[in-house]
């Protein structure tokens, strides 16, 4: 007990005026009676809350698993689409590509059949010339100048 908690015992517990005769109240004994049970009731609210906080934390892993386990799912589905994905997005890139190609080279076979025909026009003159040269023919025989 402190020496606060004793003097308190001695001061005067009625009006001031002629002095009363009894004990003095025992105000430290008074407010721990009165308090206890409300400090009993506050201990176990305590206790409940601790035990709401940790079955909180326990399903709130077990909430944070499951969605680290969805969210592996859907990656796992994406990556498996992505290339079905790619490939379709290409395709018009690759139908485009492939038209060009087609005008390409249809324009190369048509340039080179006009080839062809002026050689086959060419070619019976340049043979001509060929043999005479071959043969020895002057040119002004030839028809050349």
């Amino acid at each position: 007990m402190s020496l606060r908690d004793f003097l308190e015992r001695f001061r005067p517990a009625g009006t001031p005026g002629a002095s009363a005769t009894g004990v003095p109240a025992d105000r430290a004994t008074e407010r721990v009676a009165e308090l206890e049970p409300a400090l009993a009731r506050l201990t176990d609210v305590q206790r409940q809350a601790a035990r709401i906080r940790a079955a909180a934390e326990e399903e709130a892993e077990v909430v944070r698993q499951d969605a680290a386990r969805e969210a592996e799912r859907v990656l796992a589905a994406a990556r498996e689409r992505a290339a079905l994905v790619r490939r379709r997005a290409a395709e018009p890139a690759l139908r485009e590509a492939g038209r060009q190609a087609d005008a390409r080279r249809a324009a190369g076979d048509r340039e080179a059949a006009a080839i062809r025909t002026r050689a086959g026009e060419r070619m019976p003159r340049l043979v001509a010339l060929a043999v005479a040269d071959a043969l020895g023919v002057p040119a002004e025989a030839r028809g050349e100048r």
